[in-house]
């Protein structure tokens, strides 16, 4: 009995530990206190989405970007082009996607909105090795060129960093570090980074490898302050090195503290953007969401630390457990094609 307290005792000693040099790494590489300010926001041409600089790349991206997964989700093709133009021309001009959203569907559509207007956009796809080699990697690139009918992207990112040897896979010989390595060298990419939902120990793991990433995309909301926060112990150390830290599910990926009535969609939004992040990736469903993220964006003004705090407080009841964040404690959101490289079956499979 005295035996299996004290490996009790240990293993808890040693999880402290590993939560401690967390927060230390974090805390130790924070930049000054004025950084965590957001970054200088510029006005959109002609009254338009603002625009940050993306990282220490000097390029300018606007301070929205467009979600690919919900654009794959509307009613039909001619509603995503619609979507795809009206934002194009409103000065929206960073552009999300993934070689796995919808089974290719959304890539497929937004390369048929952007024919004849690529040259208007900044754009991401992302590649969904999920620990598969370089190889893999390469080929899932011209399938992704091909979809979105460009000979480059202007963002190619790791998707999905959720699982505890992920970084691991990524970085290991052969793997899909070398690949975006190389389509950069072959000006098939212009800039390349990773993203993640699950834990910030996982984003601070793929930091600590020393690979240069160009930017890093992370959930980015009120809630996510209480609970792995992401914005706590990963954004300080992105913004120390000077990468473009892109912001997602401002609120939670569902709308549900909206519906709820916790926040508004506006505070959501704010929230994130008066936070030192380059984008902020919307989910856009519908021309009404697009509308109303467009009218946040131009008449952005960034919130008071004040401000912050006394919003932080307000949803803290409901923050601090997760249970608006299942994102990172559940595997309700993890892509199947992720889960099912991991030998893991799918969310369909489990009836989640």
């Amino acid at each position: 009995m005295e035996l299996v307290k004290r490996r009790d005792v240990i293993k808890l000693a040693a999880a402290g530990v590993l939560a401690a040099k967390v927060h230390e790494t974090a805390a130790a590489a924070a930049p000054p206190a004025s950084s965590t300010r957001p970054p200088e926001t510029r006005p959109g041409k002609s009254g338009g989405v603002p625009t940050r600089k993306f990282g220490k790349t000097g390029v300018d991206v606007s301070l929205l970007c467009l979600g690919g997964a919900h654009l794959g989700t509307v009613k039909d093709e001619a509603t995503a082009v619609r979507i795809v133009h009206e934002a194009l021309e409103a000065g929206l001009t960073f552009m999300d996607n993934a070689w796995e959203y919808n089974k290719h569907k959304s890539e497929e559509w937004m390369g048929k909105a952007l024919a004849g207007r690529r040259e208007k956009a900044f754009l991401m796809t992302k590649v969904c090795t999920h620990g598969r080699d370089k190889k893999v990697a390469m080929l899932q690139l011209e399938e992704s060129l091909k979809r979105l009918g460009t000979d480059h992207v202007d963002l190619w990112q790791v998707h999905e960093v959720v699982f505890e040897n992920d970084p691991d896979l990524h970085y290991k010989a052969g793997g899909v570090l070398e690949a975006l390595t190389e389509a950069k060298a072959q000006g098939k990419v212009r800039f390349v980074g990773f993203t993640g939902h699950k834990h910030p120990a996982l984003h601070l793991k793929m930091l600590a490898g020393g690979f240069a990433f160009d930017s890093v995309q992370m959930p980015i909301n009120v809630f996510d302050a209480h609970y792995r926060s992401f914005q706590r112990d990963v954004l300080p150390v992105v913004t120390q090195k000077g990468m473009a830290a892109l912001g997602m599910k401002s609120l939670v990926g569902t709308g549900d503290p909206v519906k709820q009535k916790l926040l508004t969609a506006e505070e959501g939004i704010r929230y994130a953007l008066s936070l030192p992040i380059t984008s902020l990736v919307t989910g856009v469903d519908s021309l009404e969401i697009l509308r109303q993220n467009l009218k946040i964006s131009r008449e952005f003004k960034a919130m008071t630390p004040e401000e912050m705090e006394t919003l932080r407080q307000r949803v803290k009841h409901v923050s601090v457990d997760g249970r608006l964040e299942l994102f990172k404690s559940s595997m309700k959101y993890d892509g199947d094609e992720g889960r099912a490289q991991h030998g893991f079956p799918s969310a369909e499979d489990l009836g989640g």
